[in-house]
């Protein structure tokens, strides 16, 4: 009789908490959008896809447990878009240090990053402005101690949502290039990368792609795996995706050997990406490419390049086990230091997907075009998403 008390106890409380919407409402966690505006971009699944981050922090003795997570519309807040509570809810949340956290709980003056990726129908009506519901336990007054939590529910965290994606050229040439660690997979070594720089909490990696290609047998790798030369993508020409203007190159770097990331101790801001060329493609747009062959680097600082021209190979320098070419958009020049942008590419060929499963098991060898599209189908101003298979 006592537990059934305190439930009915709690929702008397929490109700005269929330009943009276058009009032000021005390709010013990904090909650604001990363970026107060993001893009809305059509991926290779046919959906609508919208990627973006809350920042969470507890101002309140009381430690806070969240319940549920809402996106709404802010002109009908009363028909969520998407809804994450439980074992989704703790899946999509994470230290300032890239990190899973065990639990839902936020300590006073505790911070938490809440991942979130919307995928939308096609032909869904997508609102020009999101907010964002939390049903939490938490502090019900600013006390200074601690307090008996109750149930809160609130909105906060106004974001914008626009479709203006910049369309590109692609960044490779030929057939079977795949997506890995793409958008929109938690697992991917992309998404939930974070990193504070200058000051700041940045997600540059957020839409970063590492491509790698197939061979006609469907291999990545023929030979052995420890020579870069055997990888099917080595020193394959990297190309502008758009006409720009170099802003920043490097190309000293030698190849790391193949089968493992390099020591982490050796790892700098400086030779992170190995090396890499940033190309201003105007309107604060820059593109970034990275782990370039060594004096591969065919373009300077200062000068302008024209879409589909040869920049430099695609090589294995920097923080990698593998040639690839990691690929980006972002809003500012710095690698780390900025905002990762969605885009779409114009023009391509998709020919399916590669297997969840075998990327799982982390072996990059034996064959990878089970199951893909004999025909490959014609697209027009998609994003490739995770283990996407396209020819340019």
């Amino acid at each position: 009789m006592f537990a059934r008390r305190g439930v009915v106890a709690l929702v008397l409380l929490s109700f005269s908490v929330f009943c009276g919407a058009a009032e000021d409402q005390f709010t013990p966690v904090l909650v604001s959008a990363l970026n107060g505006s993001t893009q809305v971009f059509p991926g290779t699944d046919g959906r609508q896809h919208v990627v973006y981050e809350l920042i969470m922090i507890n101002a309140n003795a009381t430690p806070a447990t969240l319940q549920k997570v809402e996106v709404v519309p802010a002109a009908d807040p009363s028909r969520p878009i998407a809804t994450y509570q439980g074992a989704e809810l703790l899946a999509q949340l994470r230290s300032t240090a890239n990190t899973a956290v065990d639990n839902p709980q936020i300590e006073l003056n505790g911070v938490r990053v809440f991942l979130i990726h919307l995928a939308l129908s096609a032909g869904a009506a997508i609102p020009e402005r999101l907010m964002h519901r939390l049903t939490l336990l938490g502090g019900r007054t600013p006390a200074p101690k601690p307090q008996t939590p109750v149930v809160l529910e609130y909105l906060a965290a106004p974001l914008t949502l626009t479709n203006n994606v910049p369309k590109l050229g692609p960044p490779l040439k030929g057939k079977d290039w795949v997506v890995f660690n793409g958008c929109c997979e938690l697992s991917g070594a992309h998404r939930a990368t974070s990193q504070t720089v200058n000051g700041g909490l940045y997600f540059a990696q957020r839409f970063a792609i590492d491509w790698m290609r197939l061979d006609e047998a469907g291999r990545l790798v023929n030979g052995n795996p420890a020579d870069v030369h055997s990888w099917v993508s080595y020193d394959s020409d990297v190309l502008a995706v758009a006409d720009g203007r170099v802003v920043k190159t490097e190309q000293s770097l030698d190849d790391q050997t193949p089968g493992s990331l390099p020591d982490p101790k050796t790892i700098t801001l400086a030779n992170v990406d190995g090396n890499y060329i940033v190309l201003d493609l105007g309107n604060g747009i820059f593109a970034f490419y990275a782990h370039l062959r060594r004096n591969s680097v065919a373009v300077s600082p200062g000068e302008h390049v024209k879409r589909g021209q040869v920049l430099a190979k695609l090589g294995n320098t920097g923080n990698t086990s593998a040639p690839h070419l990691h690929f980006h958009l972002m809003d500012g020049t710095s690698t780390l230091g900025s905002n990762g942008i969605p885009y779409v590419i114009d023009t391509f060929e998709y020919a399916g997907e590669v297997s969840a499963t075998k990327l799982a098991s982390d072996n990059l060898e034996g064959t990878w075009n089970d199951g893909l599209l004999r025909t490959p189908s014609v697209r027009h101003a998609q994003f490739p998403l995770d283990r996407a298979v396209v020819d340019f």
